[in-house]
C-alpha cells in the first residue's frame, strides 16, 4: 500500500507527526522508510532542531544511493527546507533545483511542484523571486496530477504577493483575481476569503477606495455571520476609513482590530 503521509501530517503539531511517523515505520521497507525519516526529519526543521533534522537525514543518506526518485527527491526537499530554516539559503537553492530535475523527470509532478515553490524562496533579490515563482502556475495548469495542480492558487498567491512588494501592484491584481478563480473552482471557503482579502489588500494600494471597501464589508459580514472575526479584516477597513477621510470609523475599526488580536484562540 502506498505511504498517504498527508494523513500522518498535521503541521501545526509537529511532534504528534513525529510519533506517527516513527509508528508508520514499524511495518515499513524499503523505500519507505526513507521517505518516512525524511519526514521525520522535517519534523524537526519546523520546530528548529536543525541539527536533528540533518541527523535524521544523514543516517538515511547511503540508503538515498539505491532508492527510487520519490525518496531521493524527499530529502533533497527536507535538507533544502532544513538549511533554509536554518538562514542557509544559498546551500538550499541547488538541492531544491535537483529535487525539480529528478521529480519532474520521474513523473513526480506534486512534487516537483513542491520543489518549485520553494526555490524562489530562497532568492534575495526581488525580481527573481517573482520571476522563480511565475513558473509554478504555469506548471501546475499543465499537470495532469490532482495535487500538482493545487498548487496554482498558492502560487498565484505568492506572485501577487512578490509583485506589491515591487510596487507592481495591476500585475499583482491580475494575480490575485487568478487565484480568487481558481479557488472559487475548488470551493474550500477559507481560502476563498483570503483571496478576496487580497484582492481588496491591493485594490487599496492602488487607490480604488470604494471598491476596497466593499469587499472588506461583505468580508466582515461573511465572517460575522459565520461567528467569527478577523484582524485583518478590521485594520483594512481602518485603512480604507482613514483614506475617506472618517477618523471615528478609522479609529471604531482600530479598536475591533485591537480586540480581535487580543482575544485568545477559539474566543
Amino acid at each position: 500500500m502506498a505511504l498517504e503521509l498527508e494523513k500522518l501530517w498535521d503541521f501545526d503539531q509537529p511532534a504528534g507527526s513525529e510519533q506517527r511517523f516513527r509508528a508508520a515505520l514499524r511495518d515499513a521497507a524499503g523505500d519507505d522508510v526513507l521517505i518516512l525519516r525524511t519526514q521525520i526529519a522535517r519534523t524537526f526543521s519546523l520546530r528548529g532542531m536543525f541539527a536533528e533534522a540533518h541527523a535524521e537525514l544523514d543516517a538515511i543518506a547511503s540508503g538515498l544511493d539505491s532508492a527510487g526518485p520519490e525518496a531521493r527527491t524527499r530529502a533533497l526537499l527536507e535538507r533544502g527546507r532544513t538549511l533554509r530554516s536554518a538562514k542557509q539559503p544559498e546551500r538550499a537553492r541547488p538541492l531544491f533545483e535537483e529535487a525539480f530535475t529528478i521529480a519532474d523527470g520521474a513523473g513526480l509532478e506534486a512534487l516537483a511542484a513542491d520543489a518549485l515553490h520553494m526555490l524562489p524562496l530562497v532568492e534575495s533579490a526581488l525580481e527573481a523571486q517573482i520571476a522563480g515563482t511565475e513558473r509554478l502556475p504555469a506548471y501546475a495548469r499543465a499537470a495532469r496530477s490532482e495535487r500538482a495542480r493545487s498548487w496554482e492558487a498558492p502560487a498565484l498567491n505568492n506572485l501577487g504577493v512578490f509583485l506589491n512588494d515591487a510596487g507592481r501592484h495591476t500585475e499583482a491584481l491580475a494575480a490575485f483575481e487568478q487565484a480568487l478563480a481558481v479557488r472559487e473552482r475548488l470551493g474550500a471557503i477559507g481560502p476563498i476569503r483570503i483571496a478576496r482579502w487580497m484582492i481588496a489588500h491591493t485594490q487599496r494600494r492602488l487607490g480604488c477606495i470604494d471598491e476596497a471597501l466593499r469587499i472588506q464589508q461583505a468580508l466582515e459580514a461573511d465572517f460575522a455571520a459565520a461567528g467569527e472575526v478577523d484582524p485583518y479584516v478590521f485594520e483594512e477597513l481602518a485603512l480604507l476609513h482613514e483614506a475617506r477621510g472618517d477618523t471615528s470609523e478609522s479609529a471604531r475599526y482600530r479598536a475591533k482590530e485591537q480586540a480581535a488580536r487580543a482575544a485568545p484562540p477559539g474566543a
